[in-house]
């Protein structure tokens, strides 16, 4: 079962715009075990699911239903996150 990523956005967001690029440049290497979905946090969907997770800034990034971060994404971080839960 692959492992599901929430990708929290707005419109014009610098960090979501930074963070979309680190996922582009690490998905190939876990492209068989992570699913990555982008929701706009501007549309009622959006607006629930950050009420849900408590995202207070964006981006907001949820890893199988836990909130990882908020208002950016450290790489190191993230690639870590995501292997240990490919193991």
């Amino acid at each position: 079962m692959k492992n599901k990523v929430l990708f929290l956005t707005i419109p014009g967001c610098h960090n979501c715009e930074a963070a979309k690029e680190i996922f582009t440049e690490i998905m190939p290497e876990f492209a068989d075990t992570v699913e990555v979905e982008e929701i706009d946090m501007s549309t009622p969907e959006g607006q629930e699911m950050a009420g849900r997770y408590s995202v207070m800034a964006s981006p907001g990034i949820v890893i199988n239903e836990e909130l990882f971060s908020t208002g950016g994404v450290n790489k190191e971080e993230l690639v870590a996150k995501l292997k240990s839960l490919s193991e």
